[in-house]
């Protein structure tokens, strides 16, 4: 209950100051959090970013003022915190499909965002199983891309990935000697995006000699790197046993922030995500399942 009340001060502080500059610091200490933790717990419950969400509400508010009142583009521009003309003119666009010089135009469609207002509602009685975990520093072996957005909610952008990089995950699976496991890595978080790995566990040998021509060669060696995950502790979570685990991984993470972070003495700490997936084939394929490991700290 107080991550909800706290979480409901935040809204309340950005919506108070959306006409100036708002320091996420700020906004998280009325959520009694870190930065970080606010951050990352604000875009899984909500599915956009803290950035996302203030400049949406900015954006919607401009337009509703401007077709309501003959106050002049620039003006709303940097009360909107837009330096420049053109830079909101660009965003204004994208938000709402038309230029700002045209909001005020006879049947010119707007777009409004709504301000969120938390709901108390009872939840929970449900039964999550999880350990605890201390892991030691682990190096895998992947590939990357960089995705803009929430990681998990932007899913086709990770969809795209698996689709189009198979050949890059055999080349990973044949050099682990495991078909059935590989790991998916969520690191470097900002509120614009997150690095996304598709990576597995190999060997010292193969992990620093895919450039010999023995093992991969230069060529191929060039689109995989080493991925240090440090030290830390992982609360990890399981989902169902079922023949398509991706599919329900999503509602177990919102669950994991919503029910069982709150009242667990822990909070996200700033360390790489990882989802450990099982794919196991033939019979057992609906025994496959995804861990969700979730790097957490003792609140102070």
């Amino acid at each position: 209950m107080d991550w909800i009340i706290g979480l409901q001060k935040a809204i309340d502080y950005i919506e108070a100051h959306l006409t100036e500059p708002i320091d996420y610091e700020a906004v998280a200490a009325q959520s009694y959090s870190s930065s970080y933790h606010f951050q990352r717990v604000f875009s899984i419950l909500c599915g956009f970013t803290v950035g996302e969400y203030i400049r949406c509400r900015r954006l919607s508010l401009a337009g509703t003022e401007l077709a309501a009142s003959d106050a002049k583009v620039i003006d709303v521009a940097l009360k909107y915190g837009y330096e420049s003309p053109d830079s909101f003119a660009k965003a204004f666009r994208m938000f709402h499909g038309v230029l700002p010089s045209q909001a005020r135009s006879n049947g010119s469609s707007l777009k409004s965002f709504s301000r969120l207002v938390l709901k108390f509602s009872l939840e929970g009685g449900t039964v999550m199983n999880y350990r605890i975990e201390e892991k030691e520093e682990m190096i895998l072996t992947g590939y990357k891309r960089r995705f803009f957005g929430v990681p998990g909610e932007r899913e086709e952008q990770e969809k795209e990935m698996y689709v189009k990089t198979r050949a890059l995950q055999y080349i990973l699976q044949g050099l682990s000697g495991n078909t059935e496991m590989n790991y998916d890595v969520i690191t470097n978080i900002d509120d614009e995006g997150y690095d996304f790995y598709i990576a597995n566990q190999l060997t010292e040998y193969y992990r620093d000699n895919l450039h010999k021509d023995g093992v991969l060669g230069e060529e191929f060696a060039a689109y995989f790197e080493n991925i240090v995950i440090p030290k830390g502790t992982y609360a990890i979570f399981e989902t169902e046993r079922c023949s398509y685990p991706t599919t329900i991984f999503l509602d177990l993470r919102k669950r994991i922030a919503s029910e069982w972070l709150p009242g667990s003495g822990y909070q996200l700490a700033n360390a790489p995500e990882l989802v450990v997936t099982h794919w196991f084939r033939g019979e057992k394929r609906d025994q496959r399942y995804r861990e969700l490991w979730i790097p957490v700290e003792k609140k102070s």
